[in-house]
């Protein structure tokens, strides 16, 4: 059997928003409170603290403020903001899998659902931080996220889900190629070889194997079927399972990559999609937001930066903006 030891893309890599130092948590509550008491709000004294601070130096400033002034800084900070700049200030001060519990309860509770935020969420996150979001999940809504997902998906899609919410797949490095070999004909079985698809063997092996297993698996389909993976599942599904599945497909080739194409599809065309854009950069500032924006540029060839500019305005868009860092 052969194997082989490949390093594969990390699941952390390079955030625009790193912990600051020297942190001084009571100094930085001093500020927020200035910031916002008496007439008006300064809300660049806000902006300048918030956006050079990280998730847990957040959390810290949060309980010095309550020390301090005995008055809850995001009641406080609610009062003072609006519009889509509190929008995106108070998700900057929530726990990430806090934050990722919410977005999926959001999708699933709100008016129909949105499987396409139970896709990016679900198929995107590392085995650690789906476990981290079950546990906030059941201890904010007093239910488990598998059961929600089960509630309110069905068929295919929503096995897909329910193998996404275990977060047990394989996070070694290690090649496997004659099983990447066997895997990618029995992909090939399942689905271009047979009349009909064979959907439980797509999510199998998509649910399980590691990512540079799973890269070798596609180069060996190419091999075979003469078409490219995304390709076939192009063809062979439709609807939110063939979504979910191309998903995997993208974070396996390039995650930041997939989170690039969010954020684009977000400001194109009229109107701007500004839940995805906050949640997006929020949510990968810390991470990836670096690949993400050399992703976005060989893909778009425009930076991120200056979709942003042209998408969003006033202290929001600034905000955005210190989120994201200088282009390099």
């Amino acid at each position: 059997m052969q194997r082989m030891a490949l390093t594969d893309q990390p699941f952390e890599t390079h955030g625009t928003v790193k912990p600051y130092h020297p942190f001084d948590a009571e100094n930085d509550a001093q500020v927020l409170r200035k910031a916002m008491k008496g007439m008006g709000t300064d809300e660049m004294a806000i902006i300048n603290v918030i956006a050079k601070r990280s998730n847990v130096q957040r959390q810290q400033i949060k309980l010095q403020f309550k020390t301090m002034y005995g008055k809850d800084l995001i009641h406080d900070l609610k009062s003072e903001l609006s519009g889509k700049l509190e929008d995106l200030i108070l998700a900057l001060f929530v726990p990430g899998p806090q934050y990722d519990a919410y977005a999926i309860n959001k999708a699933i509770k709100g008016l129909g659902t949105d499987e396409e935020i139970l896709i990016e969420v679900l198929c995107t996150r590392t085995n650690e931080e789906i476990r981290e979001i079950n546990e906030e999940y059941k201890r904010q809504f007093r239910t488990t996220m598998e059961k929600d997902c089960i509630g309110d998906t069905s068929g295919h899609f929503k096995r897909l889900l329910v193998s996404m919410c275990q977060g047990n797949r394989d996070e070694s490095s290690t090649v496997d190629m004659a099983k990447a070999q066997a895997e990618a004909n029995q992909l090939y079985q399942a689905g271009e070889k047979k009349w009909g698809t064979d959907e439980s063997e797509f999510n199998r092996i998509m649910a399980t194997r590691n990512f540079a297993q799973l890269r070798a698996t596609f180069r060996e389909y190419t091999r075979i079927a003469q078409r490219d993976i995304l390709n076939s599942i192009d063809r062979e599904f439709s609807g939110n399972i063939k979504n979910g599945l191309k998903v995997i497909v993208q974070c396996v080739q390039s995650r930041p990559s997939y989170f690039a194409d969010r954020l684009y599809r977000a400001m194109k065309g009229a109107g701007t999609d500004d839940d995805t854009l906050i949640r997006v950069i929020v949510s990968r500032s810390e991470i990836d937001m670096v690949e993400i924006k050399k992703s976005f540029l060989e893909k778009y060839h425009k930076t991120l930066s200056m979709m942003v500019k042209h998408d969003t305005s006033g202290d929001y868009k600034k905000l955005l903006m210190a989120l994201i860092g200088p282009e390099s």
